[in-house]
């Protein structure tokens, strides 16, 4: 009797997975997977979240409600976000509120900044709980020079910016028509690049998050 092989998944194939946010199984969308074909980030169909895959998670009762086509997804739970994806900080205008267009008073600038955010394809992340509400400060070597600072926010907030767009150069690079020694050699800098940035690790509360080098070493 021949055992039938697993399937090779490649970035942009449907796959089910137990989603961390909406704690239950989802239809998701592979968003890296490795040479040999197993998934590694995916994103969840329903409310966008991005996570690594957990070779299908848990079998709970899987939601069957189907979101119609075209629709709106519906928000994800409430997460602890306490560096949301757009901050107040970030205002340039006063407050413009959609209530009048029938909408539901959102406001319309910080609105339009989650989108853009999102559909670039970062996500809210949580930093450990001991630098919430820090600075980041650049202390200069010699006498008579100005240190520099910065919120921990706006620092946090990039070094998530480039995660998340290393993450989508893996799956680009999935998605290729590239032969796959290529593939092989560009994914190897990519991970050198993880690799390199698994310092900042210590700004992220959860280990999911992190930057993973090598073997996955932290």
């Amino acid at each position: 009797m021949s055992l039938t092989p697993p399937r090779r998944y490649r970035a942009g194939d449907k796959i089910d997975d137990l989603c961390r946010v909406c704690k239950c199984s989802r239809e998701h969308t592979v968003q890296v997977a490795s040479p040999d074909g197993t998934p590694v980030r995916v994103v969840c169909d329903w409310c966008s979240s991005h996570h690594n895959w957990r070779r299908g998670g848990p079998p709970p009762a899987r939601a069957t409600a189907a979101r119609p086509a075209g629709a709106v997804p519906a928000p994800a739970p409430a997460r602890d976000e306490p560096f949301p994806l757009v901050s107040e900080r970030e205002r340039s205008e006063p407050a413009m509120s959609d209530t009048e267009a029938g909408g539901a008073g959102r406001d319309l600038e910080l609105l339009l900044r989650r989108i853009i955010r999102e559909e670039s394809g970062l996500t809210p992340v949580a930093p450990a709980e001991r630098w919430r509400g820090g600075e980041l400060v650049l202390r200069p070597g010699r006498d008579g020079v100005q240190e520099r600072s910065w919120p921990i926010e706006t620092f946090f907030h990039k070094i998530v910016m480039l995660r998340n767009r290393l993450r989508v150069l893996e799956q680009q690079v999935n998605a290729s028509d590239l032969p796959d020694d290529q593939k092989i050699k560009i994914q190897s800098y990519v991970t050198a690049c993880y690799g390199s940035l698994t310092s900042f690790n210590v700004l992220f509360a959860s280990d999911e998050d992190r930057f993973r080098g090598a073997g996955g070493a932290e």
